[in-house]
Parts: C-alpha cells; structure tokens; sequence
C-alpha cells in the first residue's frame, strides 16, 4: 500500500462488493487522506481495466478494526474505502458507495 491502493482480495474486482484501502497520512502516496471528508450523495469514480463505474456515497463511518462485515460480498454493486482513523489503532474509516445507475 505505500505504493498504490490495496485490494482486499477475498472481495470481488468489478461486481459486487469491491473493497480497497489506502493510507491517508504518513507516507508518500496518501491516496485516502481525504476520504473523511466524503458525505452521502458525493460521487465516487472506479476503473477497473478498461471499465469505468459510478459510486454514490451512502456512509462514512467509523469501524472497530476487527469488524469485517464489510468485506461480506453483496448482490449489489458497491464500493467499500477502507483507511486508518488517525491516533486511534483501534478503528478504520470505512466509506461505503453505491452504483449510480
């Protein structure tokens, strides 16, 4: 991840529930530092190969670090940011957008 966003790999590419991560401070490539400031209803673009897709916002939330729920794949298409929250190693900021369709 200090070179690019990560793909959590038990977690679809294109369809269904896409999960990434990125770093939001402290390194060279912070992909995520302002993924704090996304609210419902802002849009999100994903490539993936040759694809493109929209994402809207549905939730920016804080996460315990252990709760994985959101890695559960969904019949939806969806898009699942996942970052570090700073000076609590306990909790990850999870953002969690929809297919604009």
């Amino acid at each position: 991840m200090s070179q690019s966003i990560g793909h959590f790999e038990e977690t679809k590419k294109w369809k269904g529930n896409v999960c990434l991560a990125a770093h939001n401070r402290g390194y060279k490539n912070n992909y995520f530092s302002d993924l704090k400031k996304l609210k419902k209803g802002d849009k999100i673009i994903y490539y993936y190969q040759e694809n493109k897709r929209e994402y809207e916002v549905e939730k920016n939330e804080i996460i315990e670090y252990t709760n994985l729920s959101c890695l559960e794949n969904t019949e939806e298409n969806v898009l699942t940011l996942i970052t570090c929250v700073e000076n609590e190693p306990n909790y990850r900021r999870c953002v969690r957008a929809m297919e604009r369709k």
